[in-house]
């Protein structure tokens, strides 16, 4: 009998080494290695794929008319490029509690009703717990199908012989495959089982999701090949001490990587937010206080007008603070360099703290100018102009530069009742958009002179 062989792996990384490792060399993680065994290759049981594609012409390939299935939920579609695509493979992760089960369960309801056949796979919750969630959100159909497992070799099984629309597994670090001998959620399960899965929905077209749970750092639990396996992964935000939630395409093969998706959750699951920049909106107030601006982000093909907040303030300590939230600290930082050094402002002595109102983040640097006027109104304690938005990027030299979706920007503004807007003047509109002024500036100084308040 041959000798069966272990060797020790990284949870976080996927580092394999043969003795046990107190931190990774690889990711530098501590305390992450767990012992797994190596099972001789004929013992691993194989997928039998048909091989029924025989290499064709790019010409002779057929497409099929509904390539694409809609969920009726248009912030999802509008994540997913337009639908979920058959034979694809979705990852969506998040918190726990953030709402991924809920999405997942109002969206194959929302299938059914189109008659498509889902087969939800719970592999943390029992059939009487779906059934109450299910319950509460509504959500009734002859064409769900809840199987509450854990060994993909069953599920597999059930997959071929039931021929589904599209399969939901939750959540991948909760399945085992008998072939590998470590637990489920270990490094070596997530890949087989992902690997699995793959190929079940590329040989049968299956449209497949699967939930994926995330470290304390935010991110995927689970080696990054699991990441590069899947066609799309979607990370689900939110904040939870508000109501919504920020459904974020981080790759797409068959869609924009950049695009959001807004709920709202209530007693009924999740809602569509048809018009997010009113909820980031809702609360500001018209008479403003300094240290306020509005600027108008873009993510994906969406522009959003954010709220966002400066505060500067006389430091007791020898170092001032910077601190940022929703937005990139070290690009606060070199704003901060730019006023300094192209305005005179001196803040060597003042702490400085940025909020994007709403707790999105804003990672475009369309968002400088309105950081840096926000920080300068504060300063000067002078109020900015409620009824104008902001939009430029910063250079180093204190330029105003072009940013990419500028008319969508513009309408935007102007939908939501802005009289003004401020835009670089490099920026060169296709069209003309009435309604609304359009200031356009060259420095960082002239935006200062035409954006404050009489």
């Amino acid at each position: 009998m041959a000798k069966v062989k272990s060797k020790y792996v990284c949870q976080s990384c996927g580092y394999e080494t043969a003795g046990y490792l107190g931190k990774c060399p690889e990711c530098g993680s501590w305390g992450t290695f767990v012992e797994e065994r190596d099972v001789p290759v004929n013992v691993k049981q194989k997928l039998d794929i048909p091989d029924d594609f025989p290499p064709m012409r790019l010409d002779e390939i057929e497409m099929n008319s509904e390539i694409r299935m809609s969920t009726n939920i248009s912030e999802f579609d509008r994540v997913l490029g337009g639908g979920i695509v058959q034979g694809s493979l979705v990852l969506i992760a998040g918190d726990p509690g953030i709402g991924k089960s809920t999405i997942l369960l109002q969206t194959s309801g929302e299938l059914c009703q189109n008659n498509k056949k889902v087969l939800y796979i719970s592999a943390e919750e029992s059939a009487g717990q779906i059934k109450l969630r299910a319950e509460r959100l509504g959500v009734k159909s002859d064409n769900l199908y809840i199987y509450p497992q854990t060994n993909l070799e069953l599920i597999k099984k059930h997959i071929e012989e039931m021929m589904p629309d599209l399969v939901i597994v939750d959540s991948i670090q909760a399945i085992y495959t008998s072939s590998i001998q470590s637990s489920a959620g270990s490094v070596s399960q997530i890949r087989e089982c992902c690997n699995m899965l793959m190929q079940i929905a590329k040989s049968k077209n299956i449209s497949t999701i699967v939930i994926g749970h995330v470290t304390k750092e935010g991110n995927i639990a689970g080696p990054k090949v699991l990441e590069h396996m899947v066609d799309t992964v979607i990370q689900f935000e939110g904040d939870k001490y508000k109501s919504y939630r920020i459904l974020r395409s981080i790759k797409n093969r068959f869609g924009n990587t950049s695009e959001v998706g807004i709920f709202e959750m209530g007693s009924k699951g999740l809602t569509e937010v048809i018009n997010p920049s009113e909820l980031f909106l809702k609360e500001y107030n018209q008479t403003q206080t300094p240290g306020s601006t509005i600027i108008v982000t873009s993510e994906g093909t969406r522009p959003m007008l954010v709220e966002i907040q400066a505060l500067v303030g006389t430091t007791p300590y020898p170092a001032p603070r910077r601190v940022a939230n929703g937005v990139d600290t070290g690009r606060v930082l070199q704003i901060l360099a730019v006023l300094e050094k192209r305005i005179g402002l001196n803040l060597s002595k003042q702490d400085v703290y940025v909020n994007v109102i709403g707790g999105i983040d804003v990672n475009e640097p369309a968002a400088d100018l309105g950081i840096a006027l926000a920080i300068v109104t504060c300063v000067r304690d002078v109020v900015f102009d409620p009824h104008t938005a902001i939009v430029g990027e910063i250079g180093l030299s204190g330029e105003i530069r072009a940013v990419n979706h500028i008319e969508r920007r513009i309408t935007e503004a102007q939908k939501l009742g802005f009289k003004r807007i401020i835009i670089p003047a490099a920026n060169e509109l296709q069209e003309e958009i009435k309604g609304i002024e359009i200031v356009k500036v060259r420095k960082i100084l002239e935006a200062i002179t035409k954006g404050v308040k009489a």
